[in-house]
């Protein structure tokens, strides 16, 4: 396993769809390990292919807590099949706009069909963080950010803040 660097926003990656998976294989689960790796240093509880650059429909989550026994799931070509009417509201981060973060309201409950870090097809039903997280990482393989969720003033001080400190990392210092 190896760790990978995170894509930052705004970068125009983050804004791709992601491709669909053909087949799981030992090339696209050291992927899924490498992950992990770099989602657990981060730390984080949720990563996407394209967070790492990789235009390829695969997340790996896991939403243990401190001591809590580790319990990574690995969703390839995810398919969110439900999604319910009543909502819960996370204060929501990401590990590619690293420091910021902004409450928003998702459906409470979704169900998805994926595949396995095996090459099994999967059905799951989910509630209360783990939803939340699933909907975020399925989003960013559309493109889609948590800061589309907020509100246009919130999002654009964001991503002000990330230029600007991406600028400070950039200069180089003699």
């Amino acid at each position: 396993m190896s760790k990978k660097k995170i894509v930052i926003e705004p970068n125009p990656i983050l804004r791709k769809k992601s491709n669909i998976l053909e087949k799981v294989d030992g090339e696209l689960r050291k992927l899924m390990d490498d992950m992990l790796e770099t989602m657990y240093d981060a730390p984080g509880i949720g990563l996407a292919a394209v967070q790492i650059g990789v235009l390829k429909r695969v997340i790996v989550i896991d939403i243990a807590k401190g001591d809590e026994k580790k319990n990574p799931l690995f969703l390839v070509n995810p398919e969110i099949t439900f999604r319910s009417s009543k909502t819960s509201t996370y204060e929501e981060g990401c590990l590619s706009l690293p420091s910021h973060f902004a409450e928003v309201e998702r459906p409470a409950e979704c169900h998805l069909n994926f595949i396995d870090y095996n090459g099994k097809k999967k059905d799951l039903k989910a509630s209360g963080l783990l939803a939340t997280c699933i909907q975020h990482e399925v989003d960013h393989l559309d493109g889609i950010l948590f800061i589309d969720h907020i509100s246009k003033l919130k999002r654009d001080m964001i991503i002000k803040k990330l230029i600007k400190s991406k600028k400070e990392l950039d200069k180089v210092i003699l």
